[in-house]
């Protein structure tokens, strides 16, 4: 596991961990002093309720939709928490506090600050219905609502930082299989340079060679021809043997695909990425491209939807097929809404002949794979 992404979870976990605890701490002492309006057993339900509707509206299965009206459950129960307790100083106010710092991942700042203002007014109402006079209840709402504030703003920076650092990563993945492809295109433009040279001069001269003694079999005796007919298939030969060095060289290098796949890995420092590719791999240069791009995809995916730690990013044949695999340890979502980036990689393999797939069991999976035997005509 990446360190930093390691140390981030770590905090976050021991922070929610934190907050869970000392709601049912402060809820679990509510109850064994009795100070409820209404039977502990149903206000245990309550409890139990809101317990329930905080977690699963952090919970990244569910749809955003789905998320919010638990979110919205896990407010109102907080509200009747409060409003069934007889105590006009109750701590269960900080159950109050806890659904507005989760406010801050499931809806939009300005609505948080709504939520923090009815946690206000309903805290007030509380404290008034109680018994505490105004002043008294002034005085205790606005402390709470400094911490009210403070809190939501600390989970609100923790939140945009953690943004931005994946925002920054996405971009260094770009800028770094922008390098590796035109790194590629670079030396494909080199080689087909010296192509062009070794057939306009070796090429010409051999053929001009091979006239001349075609010529001279014709002028000499016996002898002479053998030797003639002999330095004819040598040249013949060499002439061969420069076309197939030219084709080879106008074919596209494979390249090294782990060494590329191995250098998006490291511009995503907060992701674990392992890269594996099986000996013997052939791609060239579409395919290559094809490859950085879907790797490229899968990390960005994975940053941006997983909350994962790590990823393994395979490739291996199978037949004909050359696949690409990227496996990471994060949660699957229930239901998958391809956004421009799978579409578009989807089109790219497509194009050439291959598919792509997406599977959400046992762990969250995108398989690209490709044909080894595209049209060529592509690359022009």
């Amino acid at each position: 596991m990446a360190p930093g992404r390691r140390a981030g979870r770590r905090a976050d976990a021991v922070a929610g961990y934190a907050f869970m605890g000392l709601s049912l701490g402060v809820g679990g002492l509510t109850l064994i002093m009795g100070d409820t309006a209404i039977p502990v057993w149903m206000w245990a339900g309550i409890l139990v309720a809101w317990t329930i509707t905080v977690n699963l509206s952090i919970n990244d299965r569910f749809n955003r939709t789905g998320q919010r009206l638990l979110y919205a459950g896990a407010l109102l129960t907080s509200w009747v928490l409060l409003a069934t307790t007889t105590d006009s100083g109750s701590m269960m106010v900080i159950l109050l506090i806890v659904v507005a710092v989760v406010g801050t991942h499931l809806i939009p700042l300005r609505w948080v600050w709504g939520v923090v203002l009815l946690n206000s007014l309903v805290a007030f109402g509380h404290m008034h219905v109680n018994g505490a006079d105004p002043t008294t209840s002034a005085v205790y709402v606005a402390f709470y609502l400094i911490i009210h504030l403070a809190m939501v703003f600390s989970a609100y920076a923790m939140l945009r930082e953690t943004q931005l650092r994946a925002e920054l990563e996405q971009k260094n993945l770009e800028l770094e299989a922008a390098g590796v492809l035109l790194e590629d295109a670079a030396a494909s433009a080199e080689r087909l340079r010296i192509s062009r040279e070794l057939h306009d001069l070796i090429g010409h001269q051999l053929t001009v060679l091979n006239l001349d003694l075609e010529a001279a079999k014709h002028r000499d005796g016996a002898a002479g021809r053998n030797h003639v007919d002999r330095a004819r298939v040598v040249a013949k030969e060499l002439l061969t043997d420069v076309r197939g060095t030219v084709g080879r060289l106008r074919r596209d290098s494979p390249g090294d695909l782990r060494q590329s796949l191995e250098r998006l890995a490291g511009a995503v420092p907060s992701l674990d990425i392992h890269v594996a590719v099986a000996p013997g791999i052939d791609a060239d240069e579409v395919m290559t491209e094809a490859l950085v791009r879907a790797a490229q995809e899968i990390i960005t995916n994975t940053i941006k939807h997983a909350e994962a730690t790590e990823l393994l990013l395979t490739v291996t044949t199978d037949g004909d097929v050359l696949a690409l695999s990227g496996t990471n340890d994060g949660t699957p979502p229930r239901t998958i809404t391809p956004g421009h980036g799978l579409t578009g990689l989807r089109e790219r393999l497509e194009l050439l002949g291959g598919r792509l797939a997406i599977h959400t069991t046992p762990q969250f999976t995108v398989d690209a794979r490709l044909p080894m035997t595209h049209d060529r005509r592509l690359r022009t």
